[in-house]
C-alpha cells in the first residue's frame, strides 16, 4: 500500500482556513485518501471526492461510536460518558436505528411543512424588525438568519425564550470552542439545564417535542432513557439552528458573487427549490462530517488508514467534484443538483434537512422580496470558510422609506461585510475551520447553574397555534417517515 508523508494544510495554502476550496481540490486530484496536519498542529485523515465520500459514509469500519469504541477526549474536552453525547449522531446500529425509530415520527414531511405558516410569521417579524429600525441598519445574520430557526427550533422543543442566550453560548462552544476549560463547561451546564427542565416537563407536559420524546414508547415498549433524552435535546437544538443559520448566509453570499443568477432568482421564484438545492451543494452549511473513528485498518483508494485514527470526510469538496458535477466550481440555480450530500449520505442523513430547506426557502424568499434592491458593497472582506455564515458580518443598510409599513414599503439596502468578526459557526465542522461570535467571549457566561425559566413563555396566541398545529400532527404516522428512518441521522 502506498505511504505518503503527513499533508500540512497551512503549508499547502496559508489561506487555506480562508478559502478551504483549492487545497481540497490538489489532494483530490493526488488521491481520495490523505493524511494531514490540521490548522490546529493536530494530525488526521481525510476523504475527498464525491465517490470516496459516499463510500465512506456507509463504511461500518468508519464509526460515530466514540462513546463505547473510543476515547472521546480524542475530539470533545469532556467525559466519556457525558449524557449531552448520548444521542443517535454519536451512535452506530443498532443504537443508532433504535434512536433514530423513536424520534423520527416527530419529523415526518407532513409535520415539517405544518409548520411553514409559523416559520412565515417569525421571518416576517424579524423583517419587520429590521426594517422599522431608525438607522435603518441591522446584521442580517444576528438579526435574521441566526434567531430565525434558533426560534423555530425552541418553539419545537418548548426551551423557554429567555434561555435561548444560554443555548446559544452553549452551541457555540461544542461546536466552536475557545478553549478546551470553556468548551467543557458548556457541555456541563446543558446537562445540567436540561436535566432539570426535563423533569418539569415529565411532571407538566406541553405540547411540545421534548415532552413527546419524554412520553414517547414504540411498538415494543422502548423508549429514551434520561440521558438519552439529554443527547437528543442538545442534537436537536445545535443541529436545528446551526444548519439554517449557514444555509442562509452561504446562499445570501453566493447569490451576491453571482448577479445573474440573483437577478435569475428574483426575476422568478419558481427557480426558488432548485436555487436551494444548488446553494446546498456549491457552499453548503457543513465542511465536513463530524469525527468518525477508524475501528481497524481501513484501506481506500490504495492508502491504509491505521486503526484508532479520526477522520473526516470533506463534504465541501465531495459536491465540487466535476467527476460527479459538470462545472462543479461554476454556482447555477438552474443546475440538478439532486446528488449532493451537503446533508451527508446514509444511516446518518440528517433528519432535520426538510426543516433547514423549508426556512432556507422561506427566509431567503421573504428577504429579496422585501428587499428587492438589497446589494452588496464592494470592499474589504474576509472569505469565511464553507461550513460557516457567508460572510464575517452582514450590515443592511436601509434606505429611507416613505411608509411606516414595514410589510409594504419594500425599501432598499445595502449589505456591507465588516471584516475581522466572524459571526457563526456549524456543527460538524472542523475546528480548526470555525469562526466565533467575538461578542460572546466576554464574560457574559453564566457563572453558576442556569435554572430552566417559567414553563410558560410561550403563552401567546401565536405560540399556542403553533403547538397546536405541532401536536395535532404528532398521531399521523407517515409511511415515508419509516422508510426513511433506517437511512438517515
Amino acid at each position: 500500500m502506498a505511504v505518503r508523508p503527513v499533508v500540512d494544510l497551512l503549508q499547502l495554502r496559508p489561506d487555506f482556513v480562508r478559502d478551504p476550496y483549492p487545497v481540497y481540490a490538489q489532494l483530490r486530484a493526488e488521491g481520495p485518501v490523505h493524511h494531514v496536519r490540521d490548522p490546529d498542529g493536530e494530525e488526521l485523515w481525510l476523504v475527498v471526492g464525491h465517490e470516496a465520500c459516499r463510500a465512506a459514509f456507509t463504511d461500518p469500519r468508519l464509526s460515530r461510536d466514540w462513546m463505547k469504541s473510543g476515547d472521546i477526549s480524542q475530539i470533545v474536552n469532556t467525559e466519556q460518558d457525558q449524557p449531552a453525547l448520548a444521542h443517535m449522531l454519536m451512535a452506530d446500529p443498532p443504537d443508532h436505528t433504535r434512536l433514530r425509530r423513536l424520534v423520527a415520527r416527530e419529523f415526518t414531511p407532513r409535520r415539517i411543512e405544518a409548520l411553514a405558516p409559523r416559520i412565515q410569521q417569525v421571518t416576517d417579524e424579524l423583517l419587520d424588525a429590521m426594517l422599522a429600525g431608525q438607522e435603518r441598519r441591522g446584521d442580517l445574520i444576528a438579526s435574521f438568519a441566526f434567531p430565525l430557526p434558533m426560534t423555530v427550533i425552541c418553539e419545537l422543543l418548548g426551551v423557554p425564550g429567555m434561555d435561548r442566550d444560554a443555548f446559544r453560548r452553549w452551541s457555540n462552544e461544542m461546536v466552536a470552542r475557545t478553549s478546551p476549560e470553556a468548551e467543557g463547561l458548556a457541555y456541563q451546564e446543558t446537562t445540567e439545564y436540561l436535566r432539570e427542565l426535563i423533569v418539569a416537563k415529565r411532571k407538566s407536559p406541553g405540547e411540545d417535542l421534548l415532552s413527546a420524546m419524554i412520553h414517547a414508547v414504540d411498538e415494543g415498549g422502548d423508549r429514551l432513557s434520561p440521558d438519552e433524552l439529554i443527547g437528543m435535546s442538545v442534537l436537536l437544538l445545535i443541529a436545528g439552528h446551526e444548519t439554517t443559520v449557514n444555509l442562509i448566509g452561504n446562499g445570501l453570499r453566493a447569490l451576491f458573487a453571482h448577479p445573474d443568477q440573483l437577478a435569475a432568482l428574483r426575476a422568478d421564484f419558481g427557480l426558488l427549490d432548485e436555487a436551494i438545492e444548488e446553494m446546498l451543494r456549491y457552499d453548503g452549511p457543513v465542511e465536513a462530517c463530524t469525527d468518525r473513528l477508524a475501528l481497524a485498518d481501513v484501506e481506500m483508494g490504495g492508502v491504509v488508514i491505521p486503526a484508532g485514527s479520526t477522520v473526516l470526510i470533506v463534504m465541501a469538496d465531495a459536491d465540487r467534484d466535476p467527476d460527479r458535477f459538470h462545472d462543479a466550481d461554476r454556482f447555477d440555480i438552474r443546475r440538478d443538483a439532486r446528488g449532493h450530500i451537503a446533508f451527508g449520505h446514509g444511516l446518518h442523513y440528517c433528519l432535520g434537512a426538510p426543516l433547514a430547506r423549508l426556512e432556507g426557502r422561506i427566509a431567503i424568499r421573504s428577504l429579496l422580496e422585501r428587499c428587492p434592491d438589497l446589494a452588496i458593497e464592494r470592499g474589504p472582506r474576509d472569505y469565511i470558510p464553507k461550513g460557516l455564515t457567508s460572510c464575517s458580518r452582514v450590515i443592511a443598510s436601509l434606505s429611507p422609506s416613505s411608509s411606516t409599513a414595514a410589510t409594504s414599503c419594500r425599501p432598499k439596502a445595502n449589505i456591507v461585510s465588516s471584516p475581522g468578526s466572524p459571526v457563526t459557526v456549524t456543527t460538524g465542522v472542523p475546528r480548526w475551520a470555525t469562526a466565533v461570535w467575538p461578542s460572546e467571549r466576554r464574560s457574559t457566561r453564566p457563572t453558576g447553574h442556569l435554572r430552566p425559566s417559567s414553563l410558560a413563555p410561550f403563552s401567546s396566541r401565536d405560540h399556542r397555534a403553533f403547538s397546536k398545529t405541532w401536536s395535532s400532527l404528532r398521531g399521523v404516522q407517515s409511511g415515508c417517515a419509516r422508510r426513511t428512518s433506517s437511512a438517515c441521522t
